[in-house]
């Protein structure tokens, strides 16, 4: 079981009230799914709508993970007119 680095921006940030955690998975989907449990139906809500990025590359669920990588978690982007 890998132990990353999480970054979360916007709405995610909000609902976990910081912007950098710490969690625990084999995969995305593991450590996604870990901070959905910590932190609510919402979060999960917005992180499954949202993208990961794993050290600076897109990632699907299924990405395996290593000790000391660094997840971001995008939520989904809107705007303009």
């Amino acid at each position: 079981m890998a132990i990353v680095s999480v970054r979360l921006f916007a709405a995610l940030r909000e609902l976990a009230g910081d912007s950098r955690v710490h969690a625990e998975g084999r995969t995305v989907g593991e450590v996604v799914a870990t901070l959905s449990k910590r932190y609510g139906e919402r979060f999960a809500s917005v992180a499954r709508a949202g993208s990961v990025v794993v050290d600076g590359e897109r990632a699907s669920e299924s990405r395996p993970l290593a000790d000391g990588e660094e997840v971001a978690l995008l939520p989904p982007v809107s705007g303009g007119a």
